[in-house]
């Protein structure tokens, strides 16, 4: 298996994994040139994209070579389907490239229906699988022991405004709870000198993880400076905040936070997770907030028990039926090429 990334963070975690009989590759410019000199030096059998990687040089070479191409857990949002399609002619001639989609929400069938894509499978969104063989690292004994004195909620992948949002919400809460702690996770942690600068102008403390503060005692917010270790702060959390959906960004990821049974709290701008969003709403999982004190109003300290179970069990059948039509393809319609 030849995998592709664009990213190098993305190829040093693909190096941690020692995965065998798999190569990682940098992906090539998607220009006529590149791509022709890509497939003709690692001739694919298939060609295998995720989410919404749509590469026009690409899929054009591959369909020349006769080279099933599978899009899968497939996303366009409105926005991107309105882009492509001012350009009709252009879009269909690429769109029509792909053998088989699997959109992860409705909106994407009707969008790649539109966009000239034959065939069309909805199953689900593959995000609501999760890796079993994954170990999940904990936080230190001292911090844990620390934030097991406290009244804990997090607010996550944050974006600009959201953290001094949260700020207000805290100042809002610390008014009838003692011992409150509200520990804050930035999407982009270089805004982080930033976001410490605008809450101390509230008269609120602040403490930065890295840091490795002995005491959290006269502490008001903890501000996740550091990459890779939301999930650590999941877990102890009992209600997670989700950023990017008080402003018009659309929303978060909010299934990783869910599988460790956190109530969801959101904004009203979630586009990008819309159907995501709305089985955790039937699941009692996740609560719409307009305002601080609706945040506020919603936040709990006690975890819930059994609803990332309800996640693990969709996440289940969806990366089961997936598997079984990739395979499916493989055996029986793909081999004849």
């Amino acid at each position: 298996m030849l995998l592709t990334s664009s990213t190098l963070s993305s190829s040093r975690v693909f190096n941690k994994l020692k995965f065998k009989k798999t190569i990682h590759q940098f992906y090539p410019i998607d220009h006529s040139f590149f791509t022709s000199k890509f497939i003709n030096y690692w001739k694919p059998d298939l060609a295998l994209f995720i989410d919404s990687e749509i590469w026009p040089s690409m899929f054009k070479k591959l369909n020349h070579k006769k080279i099933p191409l599978i899009l899968l857990n497939a996303r366009i949002t409105k926005k991107t389907f309105n882009r492509w399609s001012k350009y009709k002619n252009f879009s269909r001639s690429i769109f029509k490239n792909i053998s088989v989609a699997y959109p992860q929400n409705l909106e994407t069938k009707l969008f790649l229906k539109n966009l000239n894509v034959k065939k069309i499978k909805h199953i689900g969104n593959l995000k609501f699988s999760e890796n079993e063989q994954e170990k999940h690292s904990l936080i230190s004994n001292k911090l844990k022991k620390q934030l097991n004195n406290k009244k804990v909620w997090v607010a996550s992948s944050t974006h600009a405004n959201e953290e001094i949002f949260c700020a207000y919400v805290h100042i809002y809460l610390r008014k009838k709870i003692k011992n409150l702690l509200t520990i804050i996770i930035p999407r982009h942690v270089h805004r982080v000198d930033e976001i410490i600068s605008q809450i101390k102008k509230l008269n609120l403390s602040v403490a930065r993880h890295s840091s490795a503060i002995n005491s959290l005692n006269n502490i008001d917010i903890y501000i996740v400076d550091t990459f890779g270790e939301t999930k650590k702060f999941y877990k102890i959390a009992s209600s997670v905040f989700l950023g990017g959906s008080i402003i018009k960004r659309g929303g978060q990821n909010p299934l990783e936070a869910a599988r460790f049974n956190a109530k969801i709290l959101h904004g009203p701008n979630i586009g990008n997770f819309k159907d995501v969003y709305k089985s955790l709403k039937k699941l009692n999982i996740s609560y719409k907030i307009t305002n601080q004190k609706d945040l506020a109003s919603l936040i709990s300290f006690k975890k819930r028990k059994n609803s990332g179970d309800k996640i693990k069990k969709i996440g289940t059948i969806i990366l089961k039926q997936t598997l079984e039509e990739i395979d499916n393809l493989i055996i029986n319609e793909f081999k004849k090429t």
